[in-house]
């Protein structure tokens, strides 16, 4: 091979090189760009699972009430035939 050759084929190299320094440079940005945007939804989503979360404790709080509620009532009422027996 020539001198002449030899830079040619450098150069070329080079070119290449560069041009695939740029395309990593760009799908590293992609790939920093996609795990910042599933950061963004897995807090998202870790603050609807809270909400969930301490809506369904409500919830059961309110069950556990109604439960106690219907426990007194029930309570009553027996009492009440109870005493309707009596006489």
């Amino acid at each position: 091979m020539t001198l002449k050759t030899t830079l040619k084929i450098s150069a070329a190299a080079a070119s290449l090189a560069i041009l695939a320094g740029c395309a990593s440079t760009s799908a590293l940005e992609e790939v920093r760009m996609t795990a910042e945007s599933a950061q963004a939804d897995a807090a998202e989503a870790r603050s609807m699972a809270s909400q969930a979360l301490n809506t369904a404790n409500q919830a059961q709080r309110d069950a556990q009430a109604a439960l106690q509620g219907s426990d007194q009532n029930r309570e009553e009422m027996n009492r009440m035939f109870q005493r309707s027996m009596q006489k």
